[in-house]
């Protein structure tokens, strides 16, 4: 189909959950009932870094009102192997332990034990009864304090994998692998200007309002049933069954609405103990994080030390990359450096490469995806330089970047070759807008530019479609709604249908109600399930078609659908009008769609920044903000925008404000939104957006994922603001006020 055949992709509908959502009404985890429901809270480690010596749960199970208590000698033992968490594979003893340490505590916050009782309260209190007998060990906390030669080592049996080969060597790295392409020596041999520099980034938590929860119910007849708040049920089904050492089949998951995740509501960690606990009890038994736990027990962004060196000829062109990209795991290794190096020269063609990644676990906890994992903390690192060589040529940054641009055959240092994208068209998008070219006025303020990249990602997704007589279909979905996904998805089973959006009922369902569908995040939900609506609504017409020749005693391969009308020859019947008939012809319709999208198809983004610093505390002040991303085909522009802002908003606070603030015991100071230091409303101006959207040939609508190339340029975008304002070229994340302050009297000095 021409995009100017659409007749609802690219509308704006009301959003079906929207009247739930705004009345109260929508139900989210902490919300869940149940008769006999018991109330849990799990007790944390008070170190960092400490072998467990003893737990003594005695005194904790004597209260009155506590029905049980576990610890990790609850689960069952079973063979190691790896699992699938969602977001890629970890050993099972990894996932296991960081739900409930075993042996040693290696974060503070680690979960430890757990209680289920008749009131939170009496949970809580209970928990702090319990003893337990730890042996203090040194904590490291930064990549490169970690990979130093006799740093306390977090796992005896980890050991490094380098360049694909397992070393047999016991470290903190888990893993050292390279990307290269070209002949980095002879690149950097032709470049007449050269830029190094390195950086470092704090740890930083997705934020999201509503705090991780799970009721479970281990029900009489061996089944689990669980209610949470998760991007990917499926994934809490797997994980939940191989913690458990259950057939997946014996575990049926229902999510609930989703207070925001971002990422971090992939991992599993409340839902195989609330599970434990009921199996003793033989009660549901639900568990809500306070705030303090979801920033010491969850998984926030990993911290990262990186290096990065460009060189380019006086024509602006680069001749070579290089980066060194360390990037903290938190406690279990998985610290999204893979993806941080497919990403963070991915915007440019550059012929030699050469990208080192280093995963590195530290005693924090162990870090989950956040928007763009891995990629915001390398385009940060990228970015700068970039801008940097392009004052030292003198070139426009934006023309140097024009200059450079990766385009369709552009080869990624990774191995991925581009088919058609839109990198091109999203710089010039910025380079067009008046916002680039707007006088700023008065002194102290700045502009900066940065464009990044995000991969998307496609994997398995389902869909069901039936039809009701009077010409509304019923979707059913598997993908948690976290931005207005039901109805994009909706909209896809449309078009294709040729009805309204609004004469589409999408639901979210359990596991047990819809075949297997990944998690939402990278980018895929739109995407994929959006596409598994399509191939849904495809079985559909395929059927109603048959009803019609029926009815018309005719082929179907001579009926046609156009925008909701079937006809063959001169006959003629509104989709309405065949629903109708449906009894007569036979009985239900219902189409089925499974996909494994492999055509992704990656998105660009952009962002002008203009701020001003106070030169005499260093506080940074968001003047203007324009946001660029290529989305391929907007299937609801408003969701899309939506998402533009969202991403750019956090990208504004991991660049300005917000981090993990550990003392040297490895206590996070700062764990509650009055310390932990977000963007509101009243931090920023609007954000403006610019849909680009250049179709992606790997998709019916041409549709590319949009929730996370947005976060990617902020901080780099903000970095070159704030060296135009002040003069200092920031090489840390947070930007706030006493790094500026510091970099400003550096060099003075």
């Amino acid at each position: 189909m021409k995009t100017q055949e659409y007749t609802v992709v690219g509308t704006r509908p009301i959003r079906h959950d929207g009247v739930d959502k705004v009345t109260g009404r929508a139900l989210y985890g902490a919300d869940f009932q149940m008769a006999g429901l018991l109330y849990g809270h799990i007790l944390r480690s008070p170190h960092a870094h400490a072998r467990i010596r003893r737990i003594d749960t005695s005194k904790a199970e004597q209260l009155p009102g506590v029905k049980a208590v576990v610890t990790a000698g609850d689960f069952p033992e079973v063979p190691e192997r790896m699992v699938d968490l969602g977001e890629g594979d970890t050993p099972l003893s990894y996932a296991r332990g960081n739900v409930l340490a075993k042996g040693k505590v290696l974060y503070k916050g680690h979960a430890i034990a757990a209680v289920a009782a008749t009131s939170v309260h009496v949970a809580e209190e209970a928990a702090g009864l319990i003893e337990v007998d730890y042996e203090v060990l040194p904590c490291v906390l930064t990549a490169p304090e970690a990979m130093q030669d006799g740093a306390a080592i977090l796992h005896d049996d980890l050991k490094t994998k380098e360049f694909g080969e397992q070393t047999g060597r016991v470290s903190n790295v888990a893993e050292h692998f390279r990307y290269a392409m070209g002949d980095i020596e002879a690149g950097f041999a032709q470049a007449e200007v050269m830029v190094e520099r390195e950086f470092n980034t704090a740890t930083v938590h997705q934020g999201y309002i509503e705090p991780h929860n799970a009721t479970a119910l281990w029900n009489n007849d061996g089944r689990i049933l669980v209610w949470c708040s998760t991007q990917g049920s499926f994934s809490v089904r797997d994980v939940t069954a191989c913690l458990l050492d259950v057939p997946v089949s014996r575990v049926r998951v229902t999510p609930m609405e989703i207070g925001g995740g971002f990422g971090g509501k992939i991992p599993v960690y409340l839902e195989p103990v609330a599970a434990l606990l009921s199996k003793k009890t033989g009660k549901p038994v639900k568990i809500v994080m306070s705030r303090k736990d979801v920033f010491e027990g969850s998984g926030p962004t990993p911290g990262s030390h990186m290096k990065v060196k460009i060189g380019a000829r006086k024509d602006g062109r680069i001749t070579a990359a290089q980066a060194y990209l360390a990037y903290e795991a938190g406690a279990y290794p998985g610290a999204m450096v893979a993806p941080g190096a497919m990403c963070v020269f991915a915007a440019y063609d550059i012929a030699n490469v050469v990208i080192d990644g280093f995963d590195v676990v530290v005693n924090k906890p162990s870090t989950a995806a956040y928007r763009a994992p891995g990629a915001t903390n390398a385009a940060f690192a990228a970015e700068s330089v970039v801008d940097e060589i392009a004052e030292k040529l003198g070139i426009d940054p934006l023309d140097f970047r024009l200059k450079n641009a990766a385009k369709e055959g552009t080869r990624r240092a990774d191995g991925p070759k581009y088919r058609r994208i839109g990198c091109v068209e999203v710089i010039e998008a910025m380079k067009n807008h008046p916002h680039y070219t707007a006088p700023l006025g008065g002194p102290h303020r700045g502009r900066g530019v940065a464009i990044g990249f995000w991969f998307n990602v496609g994997l398995p997704s389902s869909c069901t479609i039936s039809v009701s007589a009077d010409g509304t279909v019923n979707l059913v979905e598997g993908s948690t709604d976290i931005g207005g996904t039901r109805t994009s998805i909706a909209m896809q089973a449309a078009e294709v249908l040729g009805i309204p959006a609004e004469d589409v009922h999408p639901t979210v369902v359990d596991t047990d109600s819809v075949g297997f569908t990944a998690v939402t995040g990278g980018s895929r939900t739109t995407f994929a399930t959006g596409w598994a609506a399509y191939e849904a609504a495809q079985d559909v017409v395929r059927q109603m078609k048959e009803r019609a020749a029926k009815i018309w005693e005719t082929e179907a391969a001579s009926v046609a659908l156009d925008r909701g009308v079937f006809q063959s020859g001169d006959k003629r019947m509104t989709f309405q009008e065949l629903a109708a008939k449906l009894d007569q012809t036979g009985g239900p319709v219902v189409g089925r769609g499974a996909v494994n999208p492999r055509g992704v198809g990656g998105s660009f983004s952009g962002c002008i920044a203009d701020v001003e610093v106070d030169p005499e505390t260093g506080k940074v002040t968001i003047l203007r903000f324009t946001s660029v991303q290529d989305a391929g085909k907007a299937i609801h522009p408003s969701y899309v925008e939506g998402q533009m802002q969202g991403g750019s908003v956090q990208g504004i606070g991991w660049a300005l404000n917000e981090e993990y603030f550990m003392n040297d015991a490895g206590s996070m100071t700062n764990s509650s939104l009055l310390d932990y230091r977000m963007p509101t409303a009243l931090d920023l101006p609007m954000i403006d957006t610019v849909i680009v959207e250049v179709p992606n040939p790997g998709h019916p609508f041409g549709a590319r994922g949009v929730g996370e190339a947005n976060i990617v340029p902020p901080p780099g975008a903000i970095a070159n603001a704030i060296y135009r304002a002040a003069g200092v070229r920031m090489n840390r994340l947070p930007m706030n006020p006493p790094a500026i302050m510091q970099a400003i009297w550096s060099q003075r000095d």
